[in-house]
């Protein structure tokens, strides 16, 4: 790179926010961050997966006009634990191969037209648009995935379907967006669902803490118990050899 391209790649400004909400009601920031959090558990031991969302992600080197937001990303190849408050996709090398979009009245338009074309274009190898408000007039749950550089509609089944770049199945269970494990049988757990099974696991061990202690003293118990009770045979056995030696010695003077 000449130090004229340098200059001018340092001087060129990328924000980190958009001035925009998180998530259009406080039911879609919900969902977009337990998204996040199951995802991030589910891949925390894949070194080379990076998890995120709503976060500024830059498509042209020189442009930071051309930048999106996908409200849930999965990339695979990139280290997942550099910090990044930006994603630039010509630094990285890689553009998402999941992206998991929480649609609204105000932005289904754009979801299904131009973020799914940009989205084809950077090569996103599955376009998934979920609608946590449950429009009357629409699908709840649409799948896509990229064939010769076009989405192609996925069928969602009874509410289910199939991602192949994540290994887990989409659900829209009636009430919200889960993400089913087939292999397990289970879905991941909310964070809701850790908290619990932490409180749980917490209240086992400490259960299980104070039985130990129980146990400890009720030994320590028993154990003085034979010490006193072996002091007092000691002391019987004692007194009866100089209770028979004081009879032997006055058989002697009778």
């Amino acid at each position: 790179m000449s130090s004229l391209k340098e200059n001018y790649s340092e001087s060129v400004e990328y924000p980190e926010s958009d001035g925009k909400p998180m998530g259009e009601t406080p039911v879609h920031r919900r969902l977009m961050t337990e998204l996040i959090f199951q995802l991030e558990n589910f891949f925390e031991q894949k070194p080379d997966v990076y998890v995120s969302g709503n976060m500024m992600m830059y498509y042209v080197e020189g442009a930071p006009e051309k930048t999106i937001s996908p409200d849930v990303f999965v990339v695979r190849g990139v280290e997942k634990t550099l910090e990044r408050r930006i994603y630039k996709i010509w630094e990285e090398g890689q553009a998402p191969v999941v992206v998991i979009e929480l649609s609204s009245r105000k932005t289904r338009k754009e979801d299904f037209g131009k973020k799914m074309e940009l989205y084809a274009e950077l090569g996103v190898k599955e376009y998934f648009v979920f609608d946590p408000e449950y429009p009357k007039k629409s699908k709840p749950l649409n799948a896509y995935r990229l064939s010769h550089g076009q989405y192609l509609e996925v069928l969602v089944s009874n509410g289910r379907v199939m991602s192949k770049e994540l290994g887990l199945e989409l659900v829209d269970t009636g009430a919200t967006l889960r993400l089913y494990n087939p292999k397990t049988k289970q879905f991941l757990l909310t964070s809701a669902d850790e908290r619990q099974a932490r409180q749980q696991a917490e209240a086992t061990a400490q259960t299980q803490a104070l039985a130990r202690q129980q146990a400890e003293a009720t030994a320590q118990a028993q154990a003085l118990a034979r010490q006193q009770a072996e002091a007092k045979l000691a002391q019987a056995h004692s007194e009866l050899a100089t209770l028979r030696a004081e009879i032997k010695r006055l058989k002697k003077r009778g």
